[in-house]
């Protein structure tokens, strides 16, 4: 068993994200296209030295542009984000928009003022294109897990296997250890002797999650294997399991089907 998971480890991968994981461009042209027109609107304050004679104009003609303000200083939580004002109380964010001396006190307390004065911003779609981009890295992680599935659902088709994605545990009354939880299985793949529940999952880098995985599935797949004619398998890879070595041994040594990219063909071929 050590050496077979010495050679499991041996073949982790140290990534596997593609030039698409970086950036979802049409979500960020999206989120963009919502505020769009206010942005458009507020663009009108670029180079004005009277900020406030500016802020004022707008107002008059269309007083919801400034509700995309937080935007501009990348908080995306429709202006509900706690902040301390000036003079020391806890207020919304959203309460800056809510008059033309309030939005000038937001400009000024961001530093915004200065930046829209000197006309180190040209546009603020293109400003604001940038901030989405930069935010957009923070849904980064959850693409690495949808890669991962993307390359298991292609190995399988390559393959000839049939599978289904995102199977909740509710489909199979057999399942009763798994108790009144809906636990939902990233692929099923069912033979004439066998249904196999499929978790896969690719780590880049260590942390707390790791051993937290490593833990739920030694637990979980026990469960699974108990009821006849179910089987849990776990598809993982990534060089971010070098740093909980021993938790994943530990299910390794407990969980028969851990499969990684590159020994996943051994599971294909036993379905065979």
């Amino acid at each position: 068993m050590n050496k077979d998971f010495d050679l499991f480890m041996s073949q982790l991968q140290e990534t596997n994200q593609t030039l698409d994981f970086f950036c979802d461009f049409d979500k960020i042209a999206a989120n963009v296209a919502d505020v769009e027109m206010s942005l458009n609107t507020l663009n009108y304050l670029i180079g004005k030295d009277d900020l406030a004679k500016g802020v004022e104009d707008i107002w008059k003609r269309d007083a919801k542009a400034f509700e995309v303000m937080g935007i501009l200083i990348a908080i995306r939580d429709e202006g509900n984000k706690p902040v301390v004002d000036g003079e020391g109380n806890v207020v919304l964010l959203n309460t800056y928009f809510e008059s033309p001396a309030k939005v000038v006190e937001f400009l000024e307390g961001t530093g915004l003022s200065e930046i829209f004065k000197s006309r180190r911003i040209k546009n603020l779609v293109d400003y604001v294109f940038g901030i989405e981009t930069g935010l957009d890295t923070n849904a980064r992680k959850n693409r690495s897990g949808h890669i991962m599935e993307n390359t298991v659902a292609k190995i399988f088709r390559d393959n000839d296997v049939t599978f289904r994605q995102e199977v909740y545990s509710t489909e199979f009354p057999e399942l009763t250890v798994l108790g009144t939880d809906k636990k939902r299985f990233d692929f099923f793949v069912e033979t004439d002797s066998r249904k196999y529940l499929i978790e896969v999952n690719f780590y880049s880098g260590g942390g707390s999650k790791l051993n937290e995985v490593a833990r739920a599935y030694t637990e979980l797949a026990p469960k699974v294997n108990s009821v006849n004619g179910y089987e849990f398998v776990w598809i993982t890879d990534g060089v971010g399991w070098v740093s909980a070595r021993n938790k994943l041994e530990e299910a390794y040594k407990t969980i028969p089907s851990v499969y990684n990219l590159t020994n996943i063909t051994e599971f294909i071929d036993g379905l065979k």
